[in-house]
């Protein structure tokens, strides 16, 4: 459990506990004697493991299921962006889900296939995706500034740093 949680910032689900020999049932029973603390239904997280930056984007997406991402502003905090903070984690669902949620998370169902890639291990739109989308939420200076600091950071192709320039000047 311990390695899958290392993998996963801490977290672990039901299903995957199940996946590595260890039954749903024995879950409750680790939390009441503190070797898992329950965070929502099927989702556990291990004390021990450090916290990070990036557990509260992990937990949204295990929160919010399979086939989850990150969106929009939520992707340009991952990174320290565009000086975004959003009081909310955008996670993108391909799939109606009505799951109970926290203050943090919010969901946003899209239609048909997206391109996702993984950034620090957590499913997420793609960087320069992510800029475009925020367009008229955040003024395109800023955004600019974000896909300078991307490409800096070798965030963004060359391809996709002229497509967002060419994209965001007005």
């Amino acid at each position: 459990m311990r390695e899958i949680a290392l993998d996963h910032y801490g977290y672990v689900t039901t299903k995957e506990a199940a996946e590595a020999g260890v039954p749903a049932v024995e879950l409750p029973k680790l939390a009441a004697r503190g070797g898992l603390e329950n965070v929502a239904y099927g989702l556990y997280r291990v004390p021990d493991v450090p916290v990070s930056a990036y557990d509260q984007f992990a937990e949204a997406l295990l929160r919010a299921g399979e086939g989850a991402y990150l969106h929009g502003e939520s992707v340009l905090a991952l990174f320290a962006l565009a000086d975004v903070n959003p009081r909310r984690i955008t996670v993108a669902v391909r799939r109606r889900t009505r799951p109970k949620l926290p203050a943090f998370l919010e969901l946003t169902q899209v239609k048909g296939e997206a391109h996702t890639t993984f950034y620090e291990g957590l499913e997420s739109q793609p960087v320069a995706e992510a800029i475009l989308e925020c367009r008229g939420r955040i003024e395109a200076e800023r955004l600019l500034d974000a896909a300078r600091q991307a490409r800096d950071e070798g965030l963004l192709t060359t391809a996709e740093w002229h497509r967002v320039r060419r994209e965001l000047r007005p």
